[in-house]
């Protein structure tokens, strides 16, 4: 008796190659280079193991290779795709040779031999091994990682602290709890409330002796950056009358720091807002331009990359820059291939025209690039060759103590801020090669600040001020109004314990378009744009 046929059906079938796929995956999750996302992960393998026939299987070999990738880059801790798209313009103006140098700096020698010994692992074991099983107990174990668990309520020490408070109305009010996201998000939205309520104001400070006030905003130096080339005890720091030792950028790229600088004399608000019209009374410049102040620009750059000029001037109502980016020979060629000036050249021109010029009062913003990632130094003969950071800085700041020391030496009153935008990135981290700065980590957003009295009178009594606790721009901008005010009635000279003493403190928050930073109990945590859980920013370099 001859059975009827059955119908084959298609079989379940293993993983096969994209084994080695989860199991590189699983290797970066324990490195900390990937921020895995454990659903869409499980969906996938599903879809890879899902019986098919023939026909239908090899679709999706064809399909899941794209998917795969993308799959990937959701998970890295590269910048949202949307992020890429509005700096396209920006990023097609770098020079073939800084894309080819950031090219080369996704590549890393350790990673690629861990990569050959992990497929040398995967040959010898995978005919001895059911590798799909090792891949969906590693995605199912990720997987019940990432369930909340509403019954655990024992947590460290650290993780149960209160949010330290950053000194008055600084620290978001009823901060505390576990560092869960509802908790973060609930800081954040404090954090802005409370912010939205501070200004110092110049109105009630009556005027004393006239000065001119210099702002030197320095592009790419952090204090990470400096103790990397051993530059962290520079002459120029040392010389500092008062300096702020735990300031923070609020961001990490050079046109949001600028319009934070912009509008110090209110609190810290969100990075959308940095592009809507703020109240006059927020806008620093504005307000030295009403004390009597002429108000200048000068930089040593176009200032053409990604419209930073154009930026400044409207949101800051600044004029144009004193002086055309060609009028000084060429020190250095940029990232962009544009000419950029030495910082003593630029600064000397400038005191050139001061010294004719008849105003009581000027403000200068001096903006300089000679430390972005990717500047050459120009050779006598007219080429170029390449400039590594501590050449660079040791040079700039160099250039910025002989200027001082001019001041110093013309006695003219003048009072220097030096007030860098951000940081270089010079090592990267966990989250991003270096030189990247999509992510405002604190590294990068912890800048040296300070403030140098040229030709000022000082009361003896105390000595140089070195401000520790946690601040950012308002108390710049509240500094600014002591100087202002000048010494109290039947003081010679400034005290600069007095000035120094109970600035507004503000706690750690930088935001960049795309993500969020923000130090809660001690630690700090990172938010990205395309997914809402804040996780704890890794505090070792790969």
């Amino acid at each position: 008796m001859t059975l009827p046929a059955v119908a084959s059906s298609p079989r379940w079938r293993g993983l096969g190659a994209w084994n080695l796929y989860f199991l590189a995956k699983f290797a970066l999750v324990w490195f900390g280079l990937l921020n895995f996302q454990a659903l869409p992960n499980l969906l996938f393998a599903a879809a890879l193991l899902l019986p098919l026939p023939r026909w239908a299987a090899h679709l999706r070999t064809v399909l899941a290779l794209p998917a795969g990738i993308a799959l990937l880059y959701h998970d890295s801790w590269l910048p949202p795709l949307e992020r890429l798209l509005e700096r396209q313009e920006a990023l097609l103006e770098f020079s073939p040779a800084y894309l080819l140098e950031l090219a080369g700096r996704f590549v890393d020698w350790h990673e690629l031999g861990a990569a050959l010994l992990l497929l040398l692992a995967y040959q010898l074991l995978a005919p001895w091994l059911r590798l799909t099983t090792v891949s969906l107990a590693g995605l199912l174990w990720l997987g019940l990682q990432a369930l909340p668990m509403p019954y655990a309520t024992a947590l460290p020490p650290m993780a149960q602290a209160a949010a330290p408070q950053a000194g008055g109305n600084a620290a978001p009010a009823g901060a505390g709890g576990p560092p869960d996201n509802a908790t973060l998000e609930r800081y954040l939205a404090d954090f802005y409330r409370g912010e939205a309520e501070r200004q110092v104001s110049f109105d009630s400070a009556r005027p004393g002796p006239a000065f001119d006030l210099l702002f030197l905003n320095v592009c790419s130096l952090a204090w990470d950056d400096l103790r990397s080339v051993g530059l962290d005890r520079h002459p120029l720091l040392q010389r500092l009358d008062i300096r702020f030792d735990d300031f923070n950028s609020a961001t990490a790229y050079s046109g949001p720091a600028a319009l934070r600088l912009q509008r110090a004399n209110c609190g810290q608000s969100p990075h959308a807002a940095l592009y809507e019209p703020a109240p006059e009374q927020c806008q620093l410049f504005d307000q030295l331009a009403r004390l009597g102040y002429h108000i200048e620009l000068a930089l040593n750059h176009d200032g053409r990359f990604d419209n930073y000029l154009q930026a400044i001037r409207q949101s800051g109502h600044l004029p144009a820059p004193l002086f055309p980016p060609d009028s000084l020979p060429r020190a250095l060629v940029g990232f962009d291939a544009s000419p950029i000036n030495r910082d003593l050249d630029q600064l000397e021109a400038w005191w050139k025209q001061r010294q004719a010029d008849p105003s009581q009062r000027v403000s200068l913003l001096y903006q300089t690039i000679t430390l972005h990632d990717g500047n050459r130094i120009v050779r006598p003969e007219g080429g170029t060759r390449s400039a590594g950071y501590a050449e660079r800085a040791q040079r700039m700041l160099d250039d910025l103590d002989a200027f001082v020391g001019q001041l110093e030496r013309s006695g003219r009153p003048t009072v220097v801020v030096l007030i860098p935008e951000h940081g270089a990135s010079l090592h990267g981290d966990r989250l991003q090669i270096a030189g990247m700065r999509e992510i405002p980590s604190p590294s990068i957003t912890h800048i040296p600040v300070g403030v140098k009295l040229v030709g000022l009178p000082l009361d003896g009594a105390s000595g140089p001020q070195r401000i520790g606790t946690p601040t950012s721009y308002l108390a710049l901008a509240e500094l600014l109004t002591r100087l202002y005010a000048g010494p109290p009635a039947g003081q010679a000279g400034y005290d600069l314990a007095s000035l120094a003493r109970d600035l507004p403190q503000t706690a750690k928050v930088s935001e960049n378009s795309g993500s969020v930073v923000l130090e809660y109990a001690g630690r700090p945590y990172v938010r990205l744009q395309d997914q809402g859980q804040w996780l704890p920013y890794p505090q070792s370099q790969p």
